[in-house]
């Protein structure tokens, strides 16, 4: 499904958008958009997670780390650039099914479509092209469903709605590695399986959401220099928005280098697979995810319920960072299979509360109504920048800079950096 866009000048807003929502939202619109989230996330953890892994250990087994870095790094690359592009599409979008539907359900469709394409694939390089097309596709869902949260959702209860959008990430790597490692097994099977998964999950939303549509009146001629230039937003005239960009980009770099190799961590360093005889690493992840998932869940609300009463959200960040970056301390420190457990649990805790809350701060800092889904799109790269250099960075730690220590020290600062840095963001309590 092509959305019908046009694109104006970068300073102009979209005359039609209202400042703020004001009605609250209802059980359908939440449990709509947690759905569409949960499959958006689902195709795009399981790969990473397991599925990629696992094809390229298979397709070149002695450079199986570089061939993964290079992979998800180019995938990352394509993210960065698509989901901003795909926001400031959306907010421009004059479809007589509104701004974000399109771009939701298009995206579905060609992440499933990619996904399939991905399968039977035997060489890097159409491994590689493969998942760009999934990032390509994955970037037009994001874009189309974090502008939906400040399109709809009053201010007073944005972070229990972004909990329920957070929570369903580590929610999506549980029933990805449950799809991918129990209901089948390998590659050529789990891919079809979750490209039909991304799709089932979306319809609900996608065919009950009632987005505004925009006049084609409201849309100007097109100026691409301009356009082009509207993604540069100036850090001294919007200082809280950089702030916010770039404590996100430090907390999800943390995340995204403490991540990336943890199926290879548990093999090679821990030796999951000798203390356990019988057992795949596979199952140890799968361990390690579900109780991250728990502590999420335990938190998310709680942190979103807490933030939304209280109307503060930078403590709430900045405490939720700290909890974070124990865990990968712990992992520097003593990178065992017991220390694992716990540092699972406490990362899952704090970034519970951190998905909700930072979500929910983020949506205050826009620096204009009418291009929220360019300026989301602009913060998502903060989100997809991580890994385009996460790669990188874990690959030279742990092949040269002091292995998989080292690796969990250089996450656990990343975040701790990025928890305090949010205090300095002045308009937002």
């Amino acid at each position: 499904m092509t959305p019908e866009a046009r694109s104006v000048t970068a300073t102009a807003s979209v005359p039609d958008t209202p400042a703020e929502p004001v009605t609250r939202v209802g059980r359908r619109f939440v449990g709509g958009i947690a759905l569409v989230s949960l499959g958006m996330w689902t195709a795009l953890y399981t790969p990473v997670q397991v599925l990629l892994a696992q094809q390229l250990e298979t397709i070149d087994p002695h450079n199986k780390a570089s061939a993964l870095g290079l992979v998800t790094g180019l995938g990352a690359v394509t993210a960065l650039v698509a989901t901003p592009l795909a926001g400031a599409l959306s907010d421009r979008t004059t479809s007589r099914f509104g701004r974000r539907r399109p771009w939701l359900a298009g995206g579905a469709l060609g992440a499933a479509l990619g996904l399939v394409v991905l399968a039977p694939q035997t060489t890097v390089t159409g491994v590689a092209l493969g998942w760009c097309l999934v990032q390509l596709s994955l970037s037009a869902m994001l874009a189309g469903l974090v502008a939906e949260v400040p399109d709809q959702v009053p201010v007073a209860q944005r972070a229990v709605v972004s909990a329920w959008v957070g929570a369903t990430q580590p929610l999506a790597v549980v029933l990805g590695t449950v799809l991918a490692t129990v209901v089948v097994s390998g590659p050529h099977a789990g891919y079809p399986l979750v490209a039909a998964a991304v799709v089932l999950l979306a319809v609900p939303f996608v065919s009950s959401v009632r987005d505004a549509r925009l006049p084609r009146s409201a849309v100007p001629a097109v100026n691409w220099s301009r356009f082009l230039a509207g993604f540069w937003i100036s850090p001294r005239l919007h200082r809280d928005f950089a702030l916010a960009w770039l404590t996100r980009l430090l907390v999800q770099l943390g995340n995204a280098t403490g991540t990336l190799y943890l199926l290879y961590f548990l093999r090679d360093e821990v030796r999951y697979e000798q203390r356990f005889p019988g057992h795949k690493a596979e199952q140890g992840l799968l361990t390690l995810v579900s109780l991250y998932t728990v502590g999420i869940v335990l938190t998310a609300f709680v942190g979103g319920v807490v933030s939304d009463r209280l109307g503060r959200r930078k403590s709430l960040v900045t405490a939720s960072g700290v909890v974070i970056a124990l865990g990968s301390a712990l992992l520097a420190i003593r990178p065992t299979w017991p220390t694992a457990l716990v540092a699972a649990s406490l990362m899952g805790l704090g970034y519970g509360v951190y998905v909700s809350v930072d979500q929910a701060l983020i949506t205050q800092v826009l620096p204009t109504e009418g291009d929220r889904g360019r300026d989301l799109g602009v913060i998502n790269i903060a989100n997809s920048l991580p890994h385009v250099l996460a790669p990188a960075i874990a690959a030279v730690l742990v092949t040269h800079l002091g292995g998989y220590r080292a690796l969990f020290a250089f996450a656990s600062v990343l975040t701790l950096l990025g928890a305090v840095l949010v205090q300095r963001i002045r308009s937002v309590p």
